[in-house]
């Protein structure tokens, strides 16, 4: 199967850290030698037993704090599939580092505490995770030990959550209950939660579609990264090579595709892999790409389904994440960067009201740009429906874009 990306969620003291740290544990993904430093760790602040949220607790300030700060990335492997996880913070104040999280991944694990059940900052979270295309949510209802695992509390948990999460439009919603301290129902189903029959978290992870696999389906979009002369069977081939990877679609030897932003057309001669010649190619595939005719392509460009194209625009209608200290400056100008395409945009206008964004802040907003840039609807296509802000002055991202 292919890899799944995953995000942590929900509110601060939820036990996000420990589920993943007991995940890596339970699934045996973590060294000897890694869990003996833990242990030590632990015994250094004083816990009773080990504090397994150190696994993923990187920075200093988030160990002598006791809360994730920034998003933590691991990795680990079952002999089913292979994970990424990106384990974001909980606190209000690094909403926006949750969101970063969850840019780029196939599903959202949100914890509760059962004892505490939906708080406002989870809320946040979830309409956060639907806004950035998630649509596959696992709720773990976390803390179950201190219920006396009791199925009322859980049922009464879950039966809030859905409510809330009704109007979102998920396409799957799996409520499992367990605890992350004692290690019920994470990899193993534990002897506590015998009146639940439905999967432990590890075994539903392991069966979840991976968004490269709901990607593949979509229209063909190749952002060019870099040009090359390509090598096939150990010799250099005379035409140029378009290096890049596949972020949404397919694309044949001798598919008939669309460059732009100059709008010539061809077709695809050869695709490569690591020099090796392949007839076709999907999302998630890094390929180079070498057409029928010598057109000038530099990186930042977009090679496109000449069937269905990206539409072109010089103005755009986004909703924005503002990730910026300093609130967004009506009329301001910033750099607009999409993939690797880079031009000059002025926000006109925002939609709702003429508050500006602040930290944290979600809202809608006109932008103007200096050049055109090629989009799809961001739940049709990430990359291209996606863009960023940058402040001209720092250099530092302020905001992330999603194309209506």
């Amino acid at each position: 199967m292919q890899p799944l990306r995953f995000a942590t969620a929900g509110s601060v003291d939820d036990g996000k850290s420990t589920l993943i740290g007991r995940l890596l544990v339970d699934a045996r993904a973590v060294l000897e030698d890694q869990l003996a430093a833990v242990e030590r760790a632990s015994q250094r602040r004083g816990a009773a037993q080990i504090d397994l949220s150190l696994l993923t607790d990187g920075l200093e300030a988030e160990r002598e704090q006791g809360i994730t700060i920034d998003v933590a990335y691991r990795y680990f492997a079952t002999p089913r599939r292979k994970f990424i996880i990106a384990d974001g913070p909980g606190h209000v104040q690094y909403t926006r580092n949750m969101a970063t999280g969850a840019s780029n991944a196939d599903a959202l694990l949100l914890l509760l505490d059962v004892t505490k059940k939906l708080l406002p900052q989870t809320k946040k979270h979830l309409e956060i995770a639907r806004l950035l295309g998630i649509r596959q949510v696992i709720a773990f209802i976390n803390k179950m030990d201190l219920a006396g695992w009791s199925r009322d509390a859980f049922e009464e948990a879950a039966a809030d959550l859905k409510a809330f999460a009704a109007p979102l439009g998920l396409e799957t919603l799996d409520i499992i209950p367990g605890s992350a301290l004692v290690g019920d129902m994470v990899v193993e189903r534990g002897e506590s939660l015998d009146w639940y029959r439905g999967p432990a978290l590890l075994e539903r992870l392991e069966t979840l579609p991976a968004g490269t696999e709901k990607a593949a389906t979509g229209p063909f979009r190749f952002p060019v990264q870099l040009v090359s002369r390509p090598q096939a069977d150990g010799k250099t081939s005379a035409s140029r090579g378009y290096m890049g990877r596949i972020e949404s679609g397919h694309v044949l030897t001798g598919m008939e595709v669309v460059l732009l932003p100059s709008g010539r057309r061809t077709r695809v001669r050869q695709i490569l892999t690591h020099g090796a010649s392949r007839e076709i190619a999907v999302a998630g595939d890094s390929v180079t790409l070498v057409l029928a005719d010598d057109i000038d392509i530099a990186r930042g460009d977009l090679i496109a389904d000449a069937a269905n194209p990206p539409r072109e625009a010089r103005s755009l209608d986004l909703t924005l994440v503002w990730l910026g200290h300093e609130p967004l400056r009506p009329g301001g100008r910033y750099l607009v960067q999409q993939s690797a395409r880079r031009v000059v945009g002025k926000v006109q206008a925002r939609v709702s009201t003429d508050a500006p964004l602040a930290l944290n802040d979600i809202g809608e907003v006109r932008l103007t740009l200096s050049a055109p840039l090629f989009v799809d609807s961001y739940d049709t296509v990430r990359t291209t429906g996606s863009l960023i802000l940058i402040d001209e002055t720092t250099n530092h991202t302020v905001a992330a874009g999603l194309v209506k």
